[in-house]
């Protein structure tokens, strides 16, 4: 919609923008280099990103206690505009933080992003947050896992920001609020529909887009994340060729734009869908495509969504007046080969033949076996770049992880399997708990926050192998849940295995040739797992095996078994004397 010549005014009236001007920049350079600094999280680093550019608007610093607090309870600002998710600076305790303070804010690269001076300070409970955000404990909820290391103190203040984070990526194709809403006026259409996407998309998605901007008889934003979102989610830069492939080809150029969106994602479901929406007011949208499952993180240690299909639209719906932003429902469509159409379900002829590909035959049928997705289903320009971006399963990266007591018989079976692996072809790289601690953490104790560190270097560690279709097999006792999960999100769930080495504390301590136990027993070692310092055993680890009972072979073997049925291992092919092959069990 407009107003005058111009399009509706972000949410909350004018535009924030925290940037300072450049006569002030040099001064304030010079000065913030002698302040105490804070290294940002990438959430965070998103964060200040959008709120310096006015994506939050009406909101202008990181959230002090009563924004705080009401966004919890009933997702508004003390101003009384609705505002769903909190936007957080956690910190730990420490010198620098105190009240009237000035501080450095920068990325992991040290770069200079802005200063903060401490207006607030104050505690927040982590329970609380998860239960009221994403109505959850659960630790299969990424951010809940996630929350598990963020620091004690919130602390919030006025911004001045000297630079943006810098990207050197599509920066044709980053574009502020105000650069965005003025290429949207210049298109001359009433209306604007936003359309939120992670994925990529495929001709269903394609197809619904097209219908929505003709509905409305306005342009598309084609508005996808590139901050962070769900773990094990396709990487933006090979989204991003896809979406340019698309806009490129397949759209009018006077109704579509294709403009990235470096949002640190919740996955808060349907108060997710809500802040969504208010940011694409922001950005010049009066319309939003929201899905089934909307923002969803997937499923949780029980196997169950964590929310309704629809409770993302609903909540959207219900704030959809006093946002300005209308909630234009995700239609289900299928595919009419006898008529070369997509058409919605509840349209679809009495009889007619319909074909249709889940997302989980597109990663396990076509493109965890090479196979090149059809071309009623997406466009062969896509199906190149994922091709390209996706090797066959048994090349994609994988990290087994063990847990279990010291003694439980981790190392032995990881040893064992490793050897197993090489056997099969995997290039594999050990990654074992007490050699981790002489090289990548020497100089850590075993206090719980020096395991915390332990583990997440490890994990960080495994992921990038992963990430380069490696194996990784770690050996690690590893006793928090929430750490445990922390890292099976850095590593992404579909690559991740979690073997629980359910060996019993007495059957630990009689194997235990250093006499740990023993010491520990007797006081002379602290914090020392199973003793004095607790093991949370898995709730629902991939694999569970038996020490006692079962050789370290055997058990092995059992991964084996596991990993050749989901894929990660190729079948190994014997050629026989008639050169007619056949695959080894």
């Amino acid at each position: 919609m407009k107003s005058g010549n111009t399009l509706i005014p972000p949410y909350g009236g004018e535009l924030v923008d925290l940037l300072v001007s450049p006569g002030e920049l040099a001064r304030l350079k010079s000065y913030a280099n002698k302040l105490p600094s804070i290294q940002l999280s990438t959430r965070a680093v998103c964060d200040l990103e959008l709120l310096a550019v006015g994506a939050f608007s009406p909101l202008d610093r990181f959230m002090g206690k009563q924004d705080y607090q009401r966004v919890l309870d009933e997702m508004r600002l003390t101003s009384g505009h609705i505002f769903p998710i909190p936007i957080t600076l956690p910190v730990e305790p420490g010198p620098a933080i105190r009240l009237g303070q000035e501080i450095a804010l920068r990325n992991d690269k040290n770069n200079l992003l802005a200063v903060m001076t401490i207006e607030e300070i104050y505690e927040w409970n982590r329970d609380e947050a998860a239960q009221k955000v994403f109505g959850s404990l659960d630790l299969r909820h990424p951010l809940v896992a996630e929350m598990h290391r963020w620091g004690k103190l919130n602390v919030s203040g006025r911004l001045r920001v000297l630079q943006l984070p810098p990207h050197h990526d599509f920066q044709e194709l980053r574009r502020t609020p105000a650069e965005t809403r003025a290429c949207l006026e210049s298109f001359g259409h009433q209306n604007v529909v936003a359309f939120q996407t992670r994925n990529p998309l495929h001709r269903v998605h394609e197809e619904l887009t097209k219908r929505a901007a003709e509905e409305v008889g306005g342009a598309l934003l084609l508005h996808p994340v590139v901050g962070m979102t769900r773990p094990g989610d396709v990487d933006h830069y090979t989204r991003v060729r896809t979406y340019k492939a698309l806009t490129e080809r397949y759209y009018d150029p006077d109704r579509i734009l294709l403009s990235l969106l470096p949002l640190a994602m919740r996955l808060a479901g349907p108060r997710e869908a809500v802040w969504h929406a208010l940011i694409r007011r922001n950005y010049g949208a009066n319309h939003l495509i929201v899905g089934r499952d909307h923002a969803g993180p997937g499923k949780d240690s029980q196997g169950n969504p964590f929310y309704g299909p629809y409770d993302a639209q609903e909540l959207a719906e219900k704030h959809s007046e006093e946002l300005g932003v209308k909630v234009v429902p995700f239609r289900m469509l299928v595919y009419l080969p006898d008529e070369e159409r997509y058409e919605e379900v509840t349209k679809v002829p009495e009889g007619a033949k319909t074909a249709a590909i889940s997302g989980t035959q597109v990663r396990e049928e076509y493109l965890n076996n090479g196979r090149k997705l059809p071309t009623w289903f997406t466009r062969p320009e896509v199906a190149e770049i994922l091709s390209e971006s996706y090797p066959p399963r048994h090349k994609q990266g994988v990290c087994v992880w063990f847990t279990g007591l010291s003694g439980a018989g981790k190392s032995t079976t990881a040893e064992v399997l490793t050897v197993l692996l090489q056997e099969y072809g995997r290039h594999v790289t050990m990654l074992d708990g007490d050699v981790v601690r002489t090289h990548l953490s020497k100089g850590l104790g075993f206090s719980k926050e020096d395991r915390d560190i332990n583990i997440r270097r490890i994990g960080f560690v495994a992921a990038e192998i992963v990430r380069h279709g490696g194996t990784a097999i770690c050996a690690a006792v590893s006793p928090y849940r929430a750490t445990r999960n922390d890292v099976r999100n850095m590593v992404g769930k579909e690559h991740y295995v979690e073997v629980f080495v359910d060996t019993p504390l007495e059957v630990c301590e009689d194997r235990d040739v250093k006499g740990l136990y023993a010491q520990a027993r007797r006081g002379e070692i602290k914090n020392f797992t199973g003793i004095d310092d607790p093991y949370e055993p898995p709730r629902h680890a991939e694999i569970e095996l038996d020490t006692v009972g079962n050789t370290a072979e055997g058990n092995a073997r059992q991964i084996l078994d596991y990993l050749l049925e989901q894929g990660f291992v190729r079948q190994s092919v014997v050629v026989s004397d008639d050169a007619a092959d056949k695959k080894h069990p």
